[in-house]
């Protein structure tokens, strides 16, 4: 579906992959920074999958092109990857966070999934990664070879890192969910399901987190909002 100058996924990805895939999803505030960024656009632009993860999206297609999506967020598609994996005695590996976060994570998957064989990295913590962090990063993860690479070091710089290093790295579906390692973690908490089913997910991590989300949200949400009107208008193309 095309939708916001993107091709946007309305439904989860035929598994097993025949390809290298790369997922990504879109919010209204991934897409607003992608007008500012065009690296981070093209890394949403050059996915192979891209899944509506917000309920502004799933508005959008209803209001432009008259159609009735589901809203598939990032702990939507880590959770059906891993119920894949787990059927199929499959691997994975986790990039990005703590130390401590990728030990929670292990504990917990262990008794949720016991059929995976999981491994992960903890890349160094900086705002960009030199050469040598990405070549050691490519490293771990082609040394185990996973069925799914799940990536999580925050929208947009984990988008445009998966770009840069996709050939070079050895797994078939890779997979970026920013804040998923923490919700699965217990780090940080999502919201809770009826929350999540009346479309209110981003509210409730707007409270959890005001000085940094609620602000983002408070400028995403009305720039987002007059596009869909511009887009709806024809004041610009979709």
């Amino acid at each position: 579906m095309k939708l916001l100058g993107y091709t946007i996924k309305t439904n989860y990805p035929q598994l097993p992959v025949e390809k290298k895939t790369v997922i990504n999803t879109i919010n209204p505030h991934s897409y607003c920074v992608a007008k500012q960024d065009t690296a981070f656009e093209a890394a949403l632009k050059a996915s192979d999958v891209l899944l509506p993860d917000g309920v502004g999206i799933v508005l959008a297609a209803k209001i432009l092109n008259g159609q009735k999506i589901q809203k598939i967020a990032g702990y939507d598609i880590f959770i059906y990857l891993m119920h894949h994996l787990n059927a199929t005695k499959g691997s994975c590996f986790f990039l990005g966070a703590s130390e401590q976060t990728l030990t929670l994570i292990k504990i917990r998957a262990a008794k949720e999934f016991p059929n995976i064989t999981i491994n992960a990295y903890s890349p160094p913590y900086k705002p960009a990664f030199s050469k040598v962090d990405s070549e050691e990063m490519c490293r771990r993860v082609n040394a185990c070879g996973p069925e799914v690479l799940f990536v999580g070091m925050t929208a947009p710089k984990q988008e445009k890192w998966v770009k840069r290093h996709k050939e070079a790295l050895n797994a078939h579906i890779i997979c970026s969910i920013g804040a998923v390692f923490d919700f699965f973690a217990g780090t940080s908490k999502r919201a809770p399901e009826w929350i999540i089913n009346i479309g209110l997910e981003w509210f409730h991590r707007s409270l959890v987190s005001p000085s940094r989300l609620g602000t983002r949200n408070l400028k995403s949400n009305p720039k987002f909002i007059w596009d869909i009107f511009k887009y709806k208008f024809k004041l610009i193309e979709k």
